[in-house]
């Protein structure tokens, strides 16, 4: 199917939307060049590369090494949703169109700031370089299998931000991830109603635990299910 550009046809709170939350993230960046980076936050991997191959990147230490991994799975998801914005699967509705491209525009944000955000405070040779992928026999034109890997993309994400909240030592950076997690769930719920939709799947058993929390898991659990999609190899030995 032929790429539709939909972005100029959205109304003026769509639009304004979008604006405000690309400022808004470009204002936070500033805020985070004004932080230093903390190397004592998290605990290292406990089952690091006895041999790490020093031509693999690892993603550093303390605030440094979360940001690099909330900056893979940014990559992550502003890729699939690249290819899922230029070539609209068959027979997708306008409303379908609408949420998706609302999604991929959010992805690419929030990509584009942690890439100048960790420019900000660390140097080239610090920054995870852009990653490459491989979706293996996906069928992008099917609608049944991109929405169902943009849920486990999506219910990923979210389960990455609140797994890593507690490695932040910046109170700047966990206000900020606190902000793009709310954002990622949101996604998440959206996906899952297109799925299931008129249904309580929104927040569904397998996402929300006893106390009624979104659940939590850790870089150690996140990073090989990533990797299913991620050929570009790293490491985390530095995080739990």
């Amino acid at each position: 199917m032929k790429k539709i550009d939909v972005y100029p046809k959205y109304n003026r709170d769509r639009r304004s939307f979008l604006k405000a939350g690309g400022a808004g993230l470009a204002a936070a960046g500033f805020l985070l060049t004004g932080c230093s980076d903390d190397d004592d936050g998290g605990t290292p991997n406990p089952n690091p590369d006895p041999d790490p191959d020093p031509e693999v990147f690892d993603l550093g230490s303390g605030d440094l090494a979360v940001l690099n991994y909330a900056y893979a799975l940014e990559q992550l998801e502003a890729d699939f949703y690249a290819k899922v914005y230029n070539s609209f699967y068959a027979g997708i509705t306008t409303q379908e169109q609408s949420i998706l491209t609302d999604i991929y525009y959010h992805e690419v944000i929030h990509r584009n700031f942690f890439k100048a955000a960790i420019s900000g405070v660390a140097s080239e040779s610090q920054i995870l370089p852009a990653l490459e992928f491989d979706y293996g026999d996906l069928d992008f034109n099917d609608r049944s299998a991109v929405l169902a890997t943009a849920k486990a993309l999506e219910d990923t994400g979210v389960g990455a931000y609140n797994g890593a909240g507690n490695l932040l030592k910046t109170p700047e950076y966990l206000l900020l991830a606190g902000k793009i997690v709310s954002v990622e769930a949101r996604h998440a719920a959206a996906i899952r109603s297109l799925i299931n939709p008129d249904s309580k799947d929104f927040a569904g058993d397998d996402i929300i635990d006893s106390s009624g929390l979104d659940t939590a898991k850790l870089p150690s659990e996140i990073i090989p299910i990533a990797a299913d999609f991620i050929t570009t190899a790293f490491t985390a030995n530095n995080l739990p």
